[in-house]
């Protein structure tokens, strides 16, 4: 794998911090982290549940991919959202 990003902890982040947008920062996607953050500090948590929902799925995307189409998917084609 050329980079060395790994997909279980993407999805752990994912899982457990997905409101925050941690996982999105963890694979380099700032822009979207950022989204995924703002939405849930401006909405004053309100967005954060929809936020974490999000998290949660991409979590379990993520960890049920296996490692070359993640690592296709996710840090080649840098997919940012699902």
């Amino acid at each position: 794998m050329a980079n060395d990003k790994n997909k279980i902890a993407a999805g752990i982040l994912a899982i457990l911090l997905g409101g925050l947008g941690i996982h999105k920062f963890y694979l380099g996607y700032t822009k979207a982290g950022i989204i995924m953050l703002l939405v849930s500090l401006l909405t004053f948590g309100v967005g954060a549940v929809v936020m974490e929902i999000i998290g949660i799925v991409e979590g379990v995307i993520y960890l049920t991919m296996n490692d070359d189409q993640f690592a296709a998917t996710y840090l080649s084609a840098s997919k940012e959202w699902f």
